[in-house]
């Protein structure tokens, strides 16, 4: 299979990589479920990685268990062509999960998560206080009806 990029990945590339998706603990459970060598698959996991496929590997939390409950949606207007130093600075704060370019009145949407209402409160008038900063808005997610980052491969 043929990606973007003329990346070149295998059809248990593929697989691997839906695999890891549910559960990236075990090179030795993916080899079970696809009938190969766990060597196999190791094989394949780290020429993902050197393709730049694979970028690392993560868990998957409930964040409301955590005491970080608000989730704050902030669309940005930014002033000029700082979109990329401001998305830069954004994505230095430890509270932010996600920054998207975006097409439309506003530059980009910043995802963050909070454990109460006066760390949002500081997080936005952080954001409002920089100079290259024209406009925001701010929503705050009521329930989290599906919160998932993997591709169905």
């Amino acid at each position: 299979m043929k990606l973007a990029y003329d990346l070149e990945i295998s059809e248990i590339d593929i697989k691997i990589i839906g695999l890891l998706q549910e559960d990236s603990r075990s090179f030795s459970k993916i080899a079970d479920k696809l009938d190969v060598a766990v060597g196999t698959v190791y094989n394949h996991v780290r020429k993902l990685e050197d393709k730049g496929i694979l970028k690392g590997y993560t868990v998957k939390v409930d964040f409301d268990r955590l005491g970080y409950s608000l989730t704050g949606i902030i669309l940005i207007q930014v002033d000029g062509n700082y979109r990329t130093e401001v998305e830069k600075e954004l994505a230095q704060l430890c509270d932010v999960i996600a920054i998207y370019d975006i097409t439309g009145e506003y530059d980009m949407l910043v995802i963050a998560r909070f454990k109460d209402k006066t760390m949002l409160n500081s997080f936005i008038k952080n954001i409002q206080k920089r100079s290259k900063v024209k406009k925001t808005i701010v929503n705050v997610a009521l329930d989290v009806l599906k919160e998932d980052f993997r591709v169905k491969l």
